[in-house]
């Protein structure tokens, strides 16, 4: 009787253990389908899923589901690729870098509806001090402004001026639609009407009635960071690949922001828009040459500088991968300052873009 009740309290436990191990299993099998679901979802292949659930594993990370609703663990699944291949090299392996564009395609996404819920407005009260507005009259035309004061009562800006001619306008109870571009956010829009012409911090300026509705427009496309680094520029010769590397200086600039569809940069004298130029500068000791077309310009008659905004032209894989690896910070920390050949100072354009156009 003692023996069969030992024997009954042993395969006791051993049905208690096999219980919990199945479940185990069950649970574990469970999280990798609801993964292979979500990573489909997402837009990923069946291969690719494949090289991510390794990667999953490589780096120790507990619950798979989790990479696709955490940055930090999609961060370490980036990072892991990187420095892997870096270490087999096959960094430049094309199929290489189709994955890893899709891993920073999906972490792009991600940062970017983060990004644009941190950023985005709904109101007019928050917009800020010195934001540049543009004002559109029906029937008249539009003029550039500025915001001069915000309070709760009214939006306070510069008295509009045309941006064709001196034509002269009634502002006093005018209805208007105001456009803008908040920085690292997207444009707005939105219709209000003047109540009042009034001078304010000593500028002759408009009370506007506040909108609570803004309507939200030309949402940005990619994740721009600051970017401070020497750089030349050329003119594009669209008649031979404009991504093929220069081997002479061209002329000398300051980048000012990078992202994968295009960066900001500072030049002596005035670029016009339109203008085909390409940026060639190095990241991580790699040489990386940008072509693109000139969006904007702002120019500062007192120091003879302009800041040019340009729209990239679609990039190679690997280009792309490498600005997206400086845009999120996954680059080692040391960067070479040299450019990506050899630069003779008194071999360094000093001109204009529109100087070195006619040339």
């Amino acid at each position: 009787m003692y023996f069969m009740i030992q024997f009954l309290v042993f395969a006791a436990i051993i049905l208690v253990c096999v219980y919990f191990l199945t479940q185990s299993r069950k649970e574990k099998s469970g999280n990798w389908i609801q993964f292979l679901a979500k990573g489909k979802e997402a837009g990923f292949t069946v291969k690719d899923l494949d090289q991510l659930r390794r990667l999953v594993v490589s780096c120790n990370i507990k619950d798979p589901l989790g990479i696709f609703n955490s940055h930090k663990q999609f961060e370490i699944i980036i990072r892991s690729m990187i420095n892997a291949v870096h270490l087999s090299g096959e960094y430049y392996d094309p199929a290489t870098q189709i994955f890893l564009s899709k891993l920073f395609d999906y972490y792009k996404k991600d940062e970017m509806e983060d990004a644009d819920k941190k950023s985005r407005i709904t109101t007019s009260r928050q917009i800020s001090e010195g934001q540049t507005l543009r004002i559109l009259v029906a029937g008249t035309g539009i003029y550039k402004s500025e915001v001069v004061k915000n309070s709760g009562n009214y939006l306070t800006i510069s008295r509009p001026v045309s941006t064709k001619s001196a034509t002269s306008m009634q502002w006093h109870g005018a209805k208007i639609s105001v456009y803008f571009w908040r920085e690292d956010d997207a444009g707005y829009v939105f219709d209000t009407e003047i109540v009042d012409e009034v001078f304010s911090k000593g500028i002759s300026s408009l009370k506007v009635d506040h909108n609570n509705s803004l309507f939200r427009t030309q949402k940005r496309k990619s994740l721009r960071v600051k970017f401070r680094k020497a750089a030349f520029l050329y003119l594009v010769n669209d008649l031979d690949n404009p991504h093929t590397l220069e081997k002479s200086p061209g002329l000398r600039c300051m980048l000012d922001d990078i992202s994968d569809t295009g960066c900001a940069l500072m030049v002596s004298g005035q670029a016009p828009t339109g203008l085909r130029l390409k940026v060639q500068f190095s990241l991580d000791k790699v040489p990386v040459c940008m072509p693109a077309t000139v969006r904007s310009v702002e120019y500062n008659e007192a120091n003879n500088t302009s800041v040019i905004r340009m729209e990239a032209d679609p990039l190679p894989l690997a280009t792309r991968n490498h600005i997206l690896c400086e845009v999120f910070n996954i680059l080692p920390e040391e960067d070479d300052e040299e450019l990506p050949f050899r630069v003779l100072e008194d071999e360094i354009g000093t001109g204009t873009p529109a100087e070195a156009m006619n040339a």
